[in-house]
């Protein structure tokens, strides 16, 4: 039986993570990435293929050689601010690139995907915590782009039978236990890594946007989630696909917790004061963002492992102490 699964994206951080888990799981993991983002040295579990989902002939050749019976698809730019200012680099990469996976896909009878989506589709949320029934809305050009591809997906379902899985991630933290492989992005805009570098003697200190939201301590407050349960979840998706034709699931502990919980648990892991300094409030963060996953536990039989923001904080400086040369 052929379980060979195309991986688009699959060199970056949840791609690496959940290639991982599909090489345990049985699957053989073939990565298509440009390493724009993504790195050479996170593709360890099955065959690489450097190329640009932009290119047909690429992606025609590299159908024809794996004849994947699905696709995991995670590549994309994923940067807010940079979606605000330069939306045309968005809208092409996410966008027009994802319709040239889909046009592959449809020409090689390859139906199933699972969506590497967001949060972001929601916009600023009318009611907390945030269920899949909630209106999307998007309030940047990353979030569109990535609400698009739904839509785009849902009517391709329609019209050619396109089995298809949105999972709309919270924040992703964490890394693989055996630091085998973790988060390095460049440039690095999450707030746990870049914690955990203003932790270190000599480093840039980190800048917390806005001391005064309408929260707990006046810092923003975001569901975090373990990237290897994030992992899981796809793999769940893709058995979740041999049954059914489509689904859209939130993926979050269903936990806040504000930047200010994540400093001190950062304190409490390295012994180290982090460095940080106070910003003014970024243009359309909202102060608070918490998932509702039941629709994902009940329907996927999703279980994440590791709930607990401390152990979240362990496996990242783990991670990052093994790595120091990489990030």
């Amino acid at each position: 039986m052929n379980k060979t699964i195309l991986v688009t994206g699959g060199a970056g951080y949840i791609g690496s993570h959940t290639c991982k888990a599909l090489h345990e799981a049985g699957y053989t993991p073939v990565t298509l990435d440009n390493l724009v983002y993504g790195h050479e040295w996170a593709v360890k579990w099955g065959p690489f293929v450097k190329a640009d989902l932009c290119d047909q002939r690429a992606l025609n050749h590299c159908f024809k050689k794996y004849q994947p019976v699905a696709i995991i698809h995670f590549a994309s730019f994923a940067y807010v601010g940079e979606s605000v200012t330069d939306p045309s680099k968005y809208y092409n990469n996410n966008v027009a690139c994802s319709l040239n996976l889909l046009n592959a896909m449809h020409k090689h009878s390859c139906n199933k995907i699972v969506f590497s989506s967001t949060c972001a589709v929601y916009g600023t949320p009318k009611k907390l915590p945030l269920t899949e029934k909630h209106p999307c809305a998007p309030i940047n050009p990353y979030g569109h782009s990535k609400l698009m591809i739904e839509q785009i997906m849902a009517d391709y379902g329609k019209a050619y039978g396109l089995q298809h899985v949105a999972l709309r991630y919270f924040n992703a933290a964490g890394a693989d236990p055996n630091t085998e492989i973790g988060e390095d992005h460049d440039p690095e805009t999450h707030l746990i890594p870049l914690a955990l570098k203003a932790s270190l003697p000599g480093r840039e200190p980190l800048t917390v946007f806005g001391a005064d939201w309408d929260t707990r301590d006046g810092t923003c407050v975001r569901d975090y989630v373990h990237v290897c349960d994030l992992a899981d979840a796809h793999l769940l998706a893709l058995k979740y696909l041999e049954d059914n034709p489509c689904g859209t699931f939130n993926l979050g502990n269903g936990n806040g917790h504000s930047i200010m919980d994540i400093i001190t648990s950062i304190e409490n892991e390295t012994g180290n004061k982090v460095n940080w300094i106070p910003g003014a409030r970024r243009k359309g963060d909202p102060a608070r963002l918490i998932a509702d996953s039941t629709k994902a536990v009940t329907n996927l039989g999703w279980k994440p492992k590791y709930t607990d923001l401390d152990q979240i904080m362990s496996h990242a400086w783990k991670w990052m102490k093994a790595n120091r040369n990489k990030t």
